[in-house]
């Protein structure tokens, strides 16, 4: 089996136990991880509070230290593939993807600027906002890109001058920890702190009093609990939760075009992305033509274990989540709707479930209202473009959406009547390391990535120096 240790202070470290990681492919044990215990909590955190006095005075050695960690990643990207597969399940070169976009997410922030307003300068006074970082980080990550969250959160923290503990989820915490001792002979001693453990270990790390900022990646039910946690010490917070993003087909596209894009961006990571697809609106004329191209793609897509050749689609990540895309498409039926593709779990070993393409669906169903999080995609008919904009903003998610025609003047138009944190035009999911994320209401609170993303990891002061 797979071991790894946690990097606590700059060496790799036991747990006090350990707990099993499954491949969600075979629905089997493959690796077992540290499961650290609150005095191992208390070291990591001790370890970055240290170290914290020499990091942060040195912006000059983090840029290089960052682009030397990018680059060791993007060099690790073929061996790390089957480690991320064997515990998160998506195929191999999705996995070398998301290994490799995790190192060029470093290198892109360690070239950032941080910063420095001069607001006055006269005869009186010499005035200048600066960006301080805060201290020491908590970072709580997904399963569902364990790695890439990690390093949208590691980025820009450590350029900024913080520190950081970071716990990856307990589904997906062997590729994380095999990066923290990699990184060991990156990253000064106690700059980076990688723990792993069961609950509580998450509450124990939002409630701890050396933290000053926890950023976390997850469910909105979690997120919820990490603000309350979080709040009664004052730290600050990012929280990146979950999505309902919908996607509005208008009347004059063409659903040939169109069909396998929505496809693509509903279906990655098996729809395991918070700001995947989740529903699609489309107009009467074009209903049956984009129901059946989607179902077309959905009865042609592999799924499979991710080692395996030519796999579009693999598990599942674990059993509670296959459960919950089963139930919401078996409540989508029971209420009338149909499943034109797919529509069950797939028996046998392993957490798979069918792609499913749900017509007949509208709000009001679980499978539209609330976040599946999974390959079950369900098609909503509209009338009129001013309906299908309402009913898309009816939620209490805000992540993303997007606007699907010919005309992409038209198109821009509709998408800035979205109430979300981002508008695509005929596209979606295009990220970037230097565009903000982050989403409305229950999506979140805070801004990740770019320079927006690195502010959040900062403390603002102001330094005013009288002149005479």
């Amino acid at each position: 089996m797979s071991q790894y240790g946690m990097t606590i202070g700059g060496t790799s470290v036991k747990g006090e136990g350990s707990f099993d990681v499954v491949n969600p492919a075979t629905g089997q044990v493959h690796a077992q991880a540290p499961d650290a215990s609150p005095e191992q909590l208390d070291a990591a955190f001790d370890a970055a509070r240290e170290a914290y006095k020499g990091w942060k005075d040195d912006l000059a050695a983090r840029r290089a230290a960052l682009h030397a960690a990018g680059d060791l990643l993007m060099a690790k990207a073929q061996e790390l593939a089957p480690v991320l597969t064997a515990e998160q399940g998506k195929p191999l070169g999705e996995a070398a993807g998301e290994v490799f976009a995790s190192g060029y997410w470093l290198k892109h922030h360690a070239d950032l600027e941080i910063p420095h307003d001069v607001i006055r300068d006269d005869a009186t006074a010499y005035v200048e906002v600066v960006r301080r970082p805060m201290g020491v980080v908590a970072a709580i990550t997904p399963w569902n890109f364990p790695l890439l969250l990690a390093c949208w959160k590691i980025a820009p923290a450590l350029l900024a001058g913080n520190t950081m503990v970071l716990k990856p989820s307990p589904f997906t915490p062997i590729t994380t920890l095999a990066v923290g001792e990699l990184l060991q002979g990156v990253l000064p001693a106690g700059v980076l702190n990688v723990v792993s453990g069961r609950d509580p270990l998450g509450a124990l790390m939002t409630a701890h009093p050396v933290p000053r900022k926890v950023s976390f990646t997850g469910s909105v039910a979690t997120g919820k609990r990490v603000a309350a946690a979080a709040a009664s010490d004052l730290k600050r917070v990012t929280l990146e939760l979950g999505g309902n993003d919908p996607a509005i087909v208008l009347p004059d596209a063409d659903p040939s075009v169109v069909a396998p894009k929505l496809f693509d961006h509903a279906f990655m990571n098996n729809g395991q992305i918070c700001s995947a697809i989740k529903r699609v609106y489309v107009p009467d004329n074009l209903h049956d033509d984009i129901v059946e191209a989607l179902a077309a793609l959905a009865r042609e897509a592999k799924v499979g274990d991710g080692t395996a050749e030519g796999v579009r689609l693999g598990p599942l990540n674990n059993a509670p989540q296959r459960e919950r895309v089963a139930e919401l498409v078996a409540d989508a039926l029971s209420h009338g709707a149909t499943a034109v593709a797919g529509g069950k779990a797939v028996d046998g070993p392993g957490y798979f479930h069918e792609p499913t393409i749900i017509a007949g669906a509208t709000d009001g169903f679980a499978l539209v209202d609330e976040e599946q999080f999974g390959p079950a995609l369900p098609v909503v008919r509209y009338s009129s473009v001013e309906e299908a904009v309402e009913r898309a903003n009816g939620t209490h998610f805000g992540l993303g959406g997007s606007v699907w025609s010919a005309d992409e003047d038209r198109a821009y138009e509709v998408a800035s009547g979205l109430e979300c944190g981002t508008a695509w035009v005929n596209t979606h999911l295009a990220l970037h390391p230097g565009q903000p994320f982050g989403g409305f209401g229950w999506s979140g609170v805070g801004t990740e990535n770019g320079p927006w993303g690195l502010e959040g990891f900062t403390e603002v002061q102001v330094r005013h120096r009288a002149k005479g």
